[in-house]
Protein backbone atom coordinates (compact mmCIF):
# COMPACT_ATOMS: atom_id res chain seq x y z
CA UNK A 1 0.00 0.00 0.00
CA UNK A 2 1.34 3.61 -0.99
CA UNK A 3 2.00 5.52 1.49
CA UNK A 4 -0.11 9.15 2.69
CA UNK A 5 2.03 12.38 1.39
CA UNK A 6 2.01 13.30 5.25
CA UNK A 7 3.98 9.86 5.87
CA UNK A 8 6.26 10.73 3.10
CA UNK A 9 7.20 14.11 3.79
CA UNK A 10 7.37 13.50 7.80
CA UNK A 11 10.25 10.61 7.43
CA UNK A 12 11.77 12.63 4.54
CA UNK A 13 12.21 15.51 7.37
CA UNK A 14 12.83 13.35 10.44
CA UNK A 15 15.93 11.82 8.44
CA UNK A 16 17.26 15.71 6.85
CA UNK A 17 17.10 16.40 10.45
CA UNK A 18 19.24 14.04 11.59
CA UNK A 19 21.41 14.38 8.60
CA UNK A 20 21.98 17.62 9.35
CA UNK A 21 22.86 17.13 12.95
CA UNK A 22 25.36 14.06 11.79
CA UNK A 23 27.03 16.47 9.45
CA UNK A 24 27.34 19.20 11.75
CA UNK A 25 29.65 17.65 14.17
CA UNK A 26 32.90 15.61 14.09
CA UNK A 27 32.97 12.01 12.54
CA UNK A 28 34.78 10.61 15.56
CA UNK A 29 31.83 12.33 17.74
CA UNK A 30 28.49 10.90 15.92
CA UNK A 31 30.26 7.56 15.52
CA UNK A 32 30.44 8.00 19.79
CA UNK A 33 26.95 8.65 19.96
CA UNK A 34 26.28 6.19 17.50
CA UNK A 35 27.77 3.75 20.10
CA UNK A 36 26.38 5.23 22.94
CA UNK A 37 23.18 4.93 21.29
CA UNK A 38 23.28 1.17 20.20
CA UNK A 39 24.43 0.32 23.95
CA UNK A 40 20.97 2.31 25.46
CA UNK A 41 18.71 0.90 22.50
CA UNK A 42 19.67 -2.76 23.71
CA UNK A 43 20.82 -2.80 27.78
CA UNK A 44 18.18 -0.20 28.35
CA UNK A 45 15.04 -0.04 26.12
CA UNK A 46 15.19 -4.16 25.06
CA UNK A 47 15.17 -3.37 21.24
CA UNK A 48 14.99 -7.02 19.71
CA UNK A 49 16.64 -8.22 22.99
CA UNK A 50 14.88 -11.74 23.37
CA UNK A 51 14.80 -12.66 20.09
CA UNK A 52 18.52 -11.55 18.93
CA UNK A 53 19.90 -12.98 22.58
CA UNK A 54 18.38 -16.45 21.02
CA UNK A 55 19.80 -16.33 17.74
CA UNK A 56 23.16 -15.74 19.29
CA UNK A 57 22.96 -18.47 21.77
CA UNK A 58 21.56 -21.15 19.08
CA UNK A 59 24.83 -19.97 17.19
CA UNK A 60 27.06 -20.17 20.15
CA UNK A 61 25.80 -22.17 22.74
CA UNK A 62 29.39 -22.28 24.31
CA UNK A 63 29.23 -18.75 25.28
CA UNK A 64 27.89 -16.46 28.50
CA UNK A 65 25.02 -14.07 28.79
CA UNK A 66 27.55 -11.62 28.94
CA UNK A 67 29.44 -12.74 25.61
CA UNK A 68 26.16 -12.87 23.66
CA UNK A 69 25.48 -9.63 25.16
CA UNK A 70 28.36 -7.75 24.07
CA UNK A 71 27.76 -9.63 20.62
CA UNK A 72 24.63 -8.17 20.05
CA UNK A 73 24.90 -4.81 21.21
CA UNK A 74 28.45 -5.17 19.06
CA UNK A 75 26.13 -5.59 16.38
CA UNK A 76 23.62 -3.38 16.80
CA UNK A 77 26.04 -0.08 17.72
CA UNK A 78 27.73 -1.03 13.89
CA UNK A 79 24.30 -0.69 11.85
CA UNK A 80 23.91 2.67 14.04
CA UNK A 81 28.04 3.50 12.89
CA UNK A 82 26.78 2.32 9.46
CA UNK A 83 23.69 4.96 9.26
CA UNK A 84 25.74 7.74 10.77
CA UNK A 85 28.08 7.00 7.36
CA UNK A 86 25.29 6.60 4.76
CA UNK A 87 24.21 9.84 6.25
CA UNK A 88 28.12 11.43 5.57
CA UNK A 89 28.63 9.54 2.68
CA UNK A 90 29.14 12.64 0.19
CA UNK A 91 31.75 13.56 1.92
CA UNK A 92 33.63 10.85 2.00
CA UNK A 93 36.45 11.40 -0.31
CA UNK A 94 39.71 9.32 -1.23
CA UNK A 95 41.40 11.36 1.66
CA UNK A 96 38.95 9.88 4.08
CA UNK A 97 38.88 6.70 2.64
CA UNK A 98 43.02 6.23 2.99
CA UNK A 99 42.09 7.47 6.85
CA UNK A 100 39.49 5.41 7.53
CA UNK A 101 40.18 2.31 5.16
CA UNK A 102 43.01 -0.20 5.60
CA UNK A 103 44.78 -0.76 2.62
CA UNK A 104 41.79 0.09 0.31
CA UNK A 105 43.91 1.23 -2.46
CA UNK A 106 45.56 -2.14 -2.33
CA UNK A 107 42.42 -4.09 -2.48
CA UNK A 108 41.22 -1.89 -5.27
CA UNK A 109 44.12 -2.83 -7.36
CA UNK A 110 43.72 -6.35 -6.37
CA UNK A 111 40.24 -5.92 -7.88
CA UNK A 112 41.12 -4.09 -10.86
CA UNK A 113 43.55 -7.10 -11.65
CA UNK A 114 40.23 -9.62 -12.20
CA UNK A 115 38.62 -6.47 -13.93
CA UNK A 116 40.74 -6.22 -16.62
CA UNK A 117 40.57 -9.61 -17.94
CA UNK A 118 37.89 -8.44 -19.56
CA UNK A 119 34.92 -10.82 -18.12
CA UNK A 120 33.79 -8.70 -15.02
CA UNK A 121 33.78 -10.02 -11.61
CA UNK A 122 31.81 -10.71 -8.86
CA UNK A 123 31.85 -9.62 -5.06
CA UNK A 124 30.40 -11.00 -2.88
CA UNK A 125 30.22 -9.54 0.97
CA UNK A 126 27.96 -10.00 3.52
CA UNK A 127 25.45 -7.93 6.04
CA UNK A 128 29.06 -7.97 8.19
CA UNK A 129 31.19 -4.63 9.27
CA UNK A 130 29.94 -1.60 7.21
CA UNK A 131 29.15 -3.38 3.73
CA UNK A 132 28.13 -0.24 1.95
CA UNK A 133 31.85 0.86 2.45
CA UNK A 134 33.09 -2.14 1.16
CA UNK A 135 31.77 -1.20 -1.97
CA UNK A 136 32.09 3.01 -1.45
CA UNK A 137 35.59 2.95 -1.02
CA UNK A 138 36.80 0.96 -4.19
CA UNK A 139 34.46 2.83 -6.17
CA UNK A 140 35.69 6.12 -4.55
CA UNK A 141 39.74 4.12 -5.76
CA UNK A 142 38.03 4.03 -9.46
CA UNK A 143 36.39 0.52 -9.55
CA UNK A 144 34.07 0.27 -12.03
CA UNK A 145 31.38 -1.47 -9.47
CA UNK A 146 27.73 -1.28 -10.10
CA UNK A 147 24.73 -3.33 -7.35
CA UNK A 148 21.53 -3.70 -7.10
CA UNK A 149 19.33 -2.21 -4.42
CA UNK A 150 15.40 -3.03 -3.82
CA UNK A 151 13.82 0.57 -4.32
CA UNK A 152 12.29 1.92 -0.86
CA UNK A 153 8.16 2.83 -0.49
CA UNK A 154 8.89 6.25 0.06
CA UNK A 155 9.94 8.13 -2.85
CA UNK A 156 11.47 10.87 -1.17
CA UNK A 157 14.27 8.00 0.81
CA UNK A 158 14.48 6.57 -2.00
CA UNK A 159 15.65 9.64 -4.15
CA UNK A 160 17.67 10.51 -1.10
CA UNK A 161 19.92 6.92 -1.18
CA UNK A 162 20.41 6.64 -4.91
CA UNK A 163 22.37 10.38 -4.05
CA UNK A 164 24.02 8.94 -1.09
CA UNK A 165 25.41 5.70 -2.93
CA UNK A 166 27.94 8.45 -5.05
CA UNK A 167 30.24 6.61 -7.37
CA UNK A 168 28.29 3.33 -7.54
CA UNK A 169 25.57 2.26 -10.12
CA UNK A 170 23.01 1.21 -8.51
CA UNK A 171 20.30 -1.02 -10.65
CA UNK A 172 16.57 -0.92 -9.28
CA UNK A 173 16.29 -4.85 -8.06
CA UNK A 174 12.60 -4.92 -9.03
CA UNK A 175 13.13 -3.78 -13.15
CA UNK A 176 12.01 -6.33 -15.39
CA UNK A 177 15.19 -5.40 -17.25
CA UNK A 178 17.56 -5.67 -14.64
CA UNK A 179 18.43 -9.33 -14.86
CA UNK A 180 19.94 -8.85 -18.29
CA UNK A 181 21.25 -5.21 -17.23
CA UNK A 182 23.84 -7.14 -14.56
CA UNK A 183 24.36 -9.50 -17.14
CA UNK A 184 25.74 -7.04 -19.75
CA UNK A 185 27.75 -4.89 -17.51
CA UNK A 186 29.46 -7.62 -16.54
CA UNK A 187 29.89 -8.73 -19.83
CA UNK A 188 31.44 -5.89 -21.00
CA UNK A 189 34.17 -6.38 -17.78
CA UNK A 190 32.46 -4.14 -14.59
CA UNK A 191 32.41 -5.21 -11.08
CA UNK A 192 29.03 -6.71 -9.57
CA UNK A 193 28.95 -6.29 -5.91
CA UNK A 194 26.11 -8.05 -4.24
CA UNK A 195 24.55 -9.40 -0.49
CA UNK A 196 23.88 -12.88 -0.37
CA UNK A 197 20.51 -13.04 0.54
CA UNK A 198 20.00 -14.05 4.47
CA UNK A 199 17.24 -16.74 3.30
CA UNK A 200 15.10 -16.59 0.34
CA UNK A 201 11.58 -17.86 0.94
CA UNK A 202 11.71 -20.26 -1.94
CA UNK A 203 13.45 -23.28 -1.86
CA UNK A 204 17.04 -22.92 -3.66
CA UNK A 205 20.24 -23.97 -2.20
CA UNK A 206 20.70 -25.54 0.70
CA UNK A 207 23.61 -24.51 2.49
CA UNK A 208 26.51 -24.86 5.63
CA UNK A 209 25.99 -21.97 7.31
CA UNK A 210 26.58 -20.91 11.30
CA UNK A 211 27.29 -25.42 11.67
CA UNK A 212 23.45 -24.96 10.40
CA UNK A 213 21.41 -24.94 7.36
CA UNK A 214 20.71 -22.30 5.35
CA UNK A 215 18.32 -21.72 2.14
CA UNK A 216 19.95 -18.92 -0.28
CA UNK A 217 19.97 -17.84 -3.42
CA UNK A 218 22.66 -19.18 -6.00
CA UNK A 219 21.78 -15.68 -8.41
CA UNK A 220 25.35 -13.98 -7.83
CA UNK A 221 26.92 -17.30 -8.68
CA UNK A 222 24.58 -17.95 -11.46
CA UNK A 223 26.09 -14.51 -12.80
CA UNK A 224 29.53 -15.67 -12.36
CA UNK A 225 28.54 -18.92 -13.89
CA UNK A 226 27.32 -17.38 -17.08
CA UNK A 227 29.80 -14.47 -17.66
CA UNK A 228 32.41 -17.14 -16.68
CA UNK A 229 33.89 -14.11 -14.10
CA UNK A 230 35.48 -15.15 -10.79
CA UNK A 231 33.96 -14.39 -7.44
CA UNK A 232 35.86 -12.73 -5.27
CA UNK A 233 34.58 -13.70 -1.62
CA UNK A 234 35.05 -10.45 0.92
CA UNK A 235 34.16 -9.09 4.75
CA UNK A 236 34.48 -5.67 5.76
CA UNK A 237 34.99 -5.28 9.73
CA UNK A 238 35.77 -2.45 11.84
CA UNK A 239 38.94 -2.66 13.61
CA UNK A 240 40.07 -0.09 16.03
CA UNK A 241 37.97 2.74 14.44
CA UNK A 242 38.73 1.73 10.66
CA UNK A 243 37.83 -0.41 7.87
CA UNK A 244 39.32 -3.16 7.29
CA UNK A 245 38.65 -5.13 3.80
CA UNK A 246 39.57 -9.08 3.73
CA UNK A 247 39.49 -10.44 0.18
CA UNK A 248 38.61 -14.05 1.67
CA UNK A 249 38.99 -16.08 -1.64
CA UNK A 250 38.77 -16.13 -5.25
CA UNK A 251 36.51 -18.71 -6.62
CA UNK A 252 36.48 -19.30 -10.32
CA UNK A 253 33.30 -21.54 -12.33
CA UNK A 254 34.20 -24.44 -14.05
CA UNK A 255 33.80 -23.44 -17.85
CA UNK A 256 33.94 -27.44 -18.58
CA UNK A 257 30.47 -27.94 -16.23
CA UNK A 258 28.02 -30.23 -17.92
CA UNK A 259 25.05 -28.75 -15.63
CA UNK A 260 25.26 -24.47 -15.04
CA UNK A 261 22.80 -24.80 -12.26
CA UNK A 262 24.68 -26.98 -10.29
CA UNK A 263 27.92 -25.68 -10.47
CA UNK A 264 26.04 -22.16 -9.55
CA UNK A 265 25.00 -24.57 -6.32
CA UNK A 266 28.57 -25.57 -5.91
CA UNK A 267 29.87 -21.95 -5.90
CA UNK A 268 27.59 -20.34 -3.40
CA UNK A 269 27.85 -23.25 -1.10
CA UNK A 270 31.87 -23.21 -1.12
CA UNK A 271 31.07 -18.95 -1.08
CA UNK A 272 28.58 -19.12 2.36
CA UNK A 273 30.68 -21.33 4.22
CA UNK A 274 33.66 -19.48 3.16
CA UNK A 275 31.52 -16.22 5.14
CA UNK A 276 30.31 -18.36 7.64
CA UNK A 277 33.77 -19.15 8.95
CA UNK A 278 34.86 -15.23 8.66
CA UNK A 279 31.36 -14.27 10.88
CA UNK A 280 32.01 -16.82 13.53
CA UNK A 281 35.36 -15.16 13.51
CA UNK A 282 34.15 -11.42 14.33
CA UNK A 283 30.47 -12.05 15.08
CA UNK A 284 29.38 -8.80 16.88
CA UNK A 285 30.42 -7.41 12.93
CA UNK A 286 27.31 -9.42 11.73
CA UNK A 287 23.98 -8.18 11.73
CA UNK A 288 22.12 -10.50 13.60
CA UNK A 289 18.82 -8.41 13.93
CA UNK A 290 17.71 -8.89 10.25
CA UNK A 291 13.89 -9.98 9.95
CA UNK A 292 14.71 -12.79 8.39
CA UNK A 293 16.48 -15.42 9.82
CA UNK A 294 18.88 -17.34 7.78
CA UNK A 295 18.43 -20.17 9.79
CA UNK A 296 14.58 -20.34 9.25
CA UNK A 297 14.22 -22.80 6.42
CA UNK A 298 11.27 -22.14 3.90
CA UNK A 299 8.06 -23.79 4.37
CA UNK A 300 8.62 -26.74 2.34
CA UNK A 301 11.80 -27.78 3.45
CA UNK A 302 15.10 -27.47 2.23
CA UNK A 303 14.72 -30.15 -1.01
CA UNK A 304 16.77 -28.80 -4.27
CA UNK A 305 14.87 -27.11 -7.25
CA UNK A 306 15.03 -28.19 -10.81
Amino acid sequence: MAKSALTINSEYFLLRFFCAVVNAIPYPLAMAAARGLGWTAFTIFGFKRRRTLERIRGVFPEKSDREARAIAVRSLQNVLQTGVEMMRAPRLDRKWMDRYVKDGRLYKDKLQAYVDEGKGVVIMVPHSGNWYMAAWSMAKYGLPLFAIAARQRNPKLNAWMNRQYGDIEVLDRDCRDTLAKIHDKLSSGRAFAILPDLRVRNKDVEVDFFGNKANVSRSGAAFAVKCECPIVVAVMTRQGGRHVFNHVATLRPDPNAADRKEEARRLTRETLKLLSDEIMKSPGDWYWFNKRWILEPPEDGFSQPT
